[in-house]
């Protein structure tokens, strides 16, 4: 039977501490709160669409398109935390196995390939926002010209890979 602590709970019931985010340059809050703040608004416009279906059986028009747009900004935002937080995926029995520098020098590499990725879907997207601009695309739900929402893919993209390099960077210096 385990003991129980001081404070009268069992040791393994303790809740272990978050690790501490590493030192950056440009501050993580920014992901948080803008996953904060995309959240809660496709948290209020799902809700308004719920109580308008309920009460007049129709919903509002924009509503999915909107709540798709905002979905794909909350994946990219959380792509960049997940970088910038070197949680992405990767296959740990590989990246955290062998020596030290091994794990140094495949920690850089993948930071690398992060970085190229979305420099090369940052630089594409630009082509995208360019043609929806000059063709004057409209969004098929509301009409609202597309490229207000393709500006964020690359905007986003570059953010990404910034924080990639700003992990190379961090994992060149740790030992």
């Amino acid at each position: 039977m385990p003991s129980l602590s001081d404070a009268g709970h069992a040791p393994e019931a303790t809740p272990v501490p978050p690790e501490a985010d590493e030192p950056v340059k440009v501050p993580l809050k920014i992901e948080d709160w803008l996953t904060v703040l995309v959240m809660g608004a496709l948290a209020l416009i799902t809700f308004a669409n719920v109580i308008a279906r309920y009460f007049t059986s129709q919903s509002f028009a924009w509503t999915e398109e909107f709540s798709v747009f905002l979905m794909i900004v909350l994946a990219l935002v959380g792509s960049s935390a997940a970088v910038a937080r070197d949680r992405h995926i990767r296959i740990e029995y590989f990246s955290d196995s062998g020596s030290m520098a091994r794990r140094k020098t495949l920690a850089r590499f993948g930071a690398v390939l992060v970085a190229l990725l979305f420099t090369l879907i940052g630089v594409l997207s630009i082509r995208l926002v360019w043609d929806d601009y000059r063709f004057d695309e409209t969004s098929p739900g509301i009409g609202v010209p597309q490229w207000w929402y393709s500006i964020w893919l690359p905007i986003l993209s570059f953010g990404i890979a910034l924080r990639a390099v700003g992990l190379f960077i961090r994992r060149g210096r740790s030992a």
